[in-house]
């Protein structure tokens, strides 16, 4: 499935506003940096390489409106429009590394013009959009390899073209295998408490012609233990040197319940997801949530007014329960650090 998730049209960046789906399908103008921030803030854009893709280009619509200043001003301003993207969200390390990416531009260009820098750190951002759609294709060629005629696969919360800027990670290998004419059925988590797997994935599949069926976060034990599942393909959101993986919370139990019935767990993301500055997944930092999208999620109240409410938005998958990371580069298989060296690092 190919969807519009991110549009740079003529200097305007537009996104389909997740949070309103599958009910409605709404595209948002993001005009402002401050748009920007409050889109990755609020999960209208979400998904790792989709929030790299997407503080790209709010650091364009953030700088441009200074491209009449001189340099030391224009990147005084620059430095600023960065780390207040930065804020966003802590976990996904896609926009960090965009961010990154767009900085090395801007320094390597001090001595030109300001409108010339616009120029080159539009043009990067546009590389970094076109690059991921070229990714996700050869995720999903790759991963191909360990989808067999007619298995069924369970996978959690949402890592398709909604994530990304085409084509998607985890749902990307699902989208090649079903291409390739192979009888695939698929079994999406709900993804509490925002239902991404639900309302996201559920209606991707949907849209493609695959065979979907939607269960409770708590019936993938159930589903496993009847022999309805071959393998599980999720997405990450960070992945440390030795494998551990960062994921949306409730990866990390559908990880264990695969160990436990046999089942394959394999983990699908780009080279922009590793961080190896990071030894393990214990120093990958997890991003707590506003309690109301527990308590009262999609405006509905759930639970007595003032309950305590602890509320993680990812887990961490240690590398002993992944069976492999399919790349773009190839599928890495354990032991992690070791592979990870020779075809990330």
């Amino acid at each position: 499935m190919s969807v519009d998730t991110i549009k740079w049209e003529n200097g305007d960046l537009k996104i389909i506003d997740q949070t309103l789906l599958p009910e409605e399908y709404v595209v948002k103008k993001l005009d402002t940096v401050e748009r920007v921030w409050e889109a990755i803030k609020k999960l209208r854009v979400r998904g790792a390489p989709a929030i790299g893709v997407a503080a790209a280009f709010g650091v364009v619509v953030g700088c441009r409106k200074y491209a009449d200043e001189k340099i030391d001003v224009f990147k005084d301003k620059y430095e600023k429009i960065s780390d207040y993207l930065a804020s966003s969200r802590p976990t996904a390390v896609n926009l960090f590394w965009a961010l990154s990416r767009m900085k090395s531009v801007l320094d390597k260009n001090l001595d030109c013009g300001v409108p010339e820098i616009l120029e080159k750190l539009e043009h990067e951002a546009i590389t970094i959009f076109q690059e991921d759609k070229d990714i996700c294709r050869a995720i999903g060629k790759n991963g191909n390899e360990v989808i067999s005629q007619s298995d069924t696969i369970l996978t959690h919360c949402n890592a398709g073209g909604l994530a990304t800027a085409d084509y998607g990670t985890a749902l990307g290998v699902i989208y090649a295998a079903h291409e390739a004419g192979k009888n695939i059925k698929v079994y999406a988590d709900e993804t509490r408490p925002l239902l991404q797997g639900a309302r996201l994935t559920a209606w991707e599949l949907m849209q493609s012609g695959v065979d979907v069926t939607l269960i409770c976060d708590n019936m993938a034990g159930k589903v496993m233990s009847e022999g309805k599942i071959n393998l599980v393909v999720v997405g990450a959101d960070r992945i440390a040197k030795n494998g551990d993986a960062a994921n949306k919370i409730g990866t990390y139990t559908v990880a264990v319940l695969a160990k436990e019935h046999n089942v394959p767990f394999y983990i699908a993301a780009p080279s922009s997801t590793f961080d190896l500055s990071i030894n393990s997944g214990s120093d990958i930092p997890i991003e707590e949530r506003d309690p109301e999208e527990v308590t009262c999620g999609f405006g509905k109240r759930t639970a007595p007014i003032g309950v305590k409410v602890y509320s993680p938005a990812f887990d961490v998958t240690p590398a002993k329960f992944i069976a492999g990371i399919i790349t773009e580069k190839g599928i890495l298989r354990p032991p992690f650090e070791k592979s990870i060296a020779e075809i990330i690092g």
